[in-house]
C-alpha cells in the first residue's frame, strides 16, 4: 500500500522515535508537551475548586467572601474549559483543532512569563529573573510545536 497521506517519509529527526507522528501526523512530542500542560492545568483547576490552602500558600490571603470565591471559581472554570479542549484535541488529534488550543497555550505562557516575574506569587520556587526565563523556554517550545502543526496543516491543504 502507498502512503497517500505525505507523512510517510518524515525524517526520524534527532530524537528519533520521539519525533515519529502520530496516525495524523501530530510529533509524539507536541503530544506528550501538550499532555503536561493539560496536568499542570488540572492541578490548577483542582486547587481553584477545592484547594485554597493551596491559594493562601501561594500568597492570596482572602479566598472568602462572595467576590473572591467568584473570582477564583471563575478562574478555575476558564482553566477547565482549556482542560477540556485540550483532552478533546488529543484525543481527535485533529492538527487544525490542535492549532487553536496551541495558540491558547502560547498566549496563556506568554502573558504568564510577564505576569509571574513582576507579581510574584508567595511560594515562588524561583526567583523573578529564573521564572522570566522558565516561561522563555516554555514559550519557544510551544511555538515550535505551533509552527509544527501549522505546517502539516499547510501541507495537508496543499495535498488536498
Amino acid at each position: 500500500m502507498s502512503d497517500t497521506s505525505g507523512l510517510g517519509k518524515q525524517r526520524a529527526g534527532a530524537f528519533g522515535r520521539f519525533t515519529r507522528p502520530s496516525r495524523t501526523g501530530i510529533p509524539l512530542w507536541v503530544n506528550v508537551m501538550q499532555a503536561v500542560l493539560i496536568l499542570i492545568m488540572a492541578v490548577q483547576v483542582f486547587e481553584n475548586y477545592f484547594d485554597h490552602d493551596a491559594l493562601i500558600s501561594a500568597g492570596i490571603t482572602n479566598v472568602e467572601g462572595d467576590p473572591n470565591l467568584n473570582f477564583i471559581y471563575e478562574m478555575g472554570a476558564r482553566l477547565f474549559v482549556m482542560v477540556i479542549a485540550s483532552v478533546y484535541v488529543m484525543i481527535t488529534q485533529d492538527p487544525r483543532q490542535y492549532l487553536v488550543v496551541l495558540i491558547m497555550n502560547v498566549a496563556r505562557e506568554a502573558q504568564e512569563g510577564i505576569i509571574d516575574p513582576l507579581w510574584p506569587v508567595a511560594d515562588a520556587p524561583s526567583s523573578p529573573l529564573v521564572d522570566f526565563l522558565i516561561h522563555v523556554v516554555i514559550v519557544a517550545i510551544e511555538v515550535a510545536a505551533l509552527v509544527t502543526v501549522y505546517k502539516l496543516v499547510k501541507r495537508e491543504k496543499a495535498a488536498a
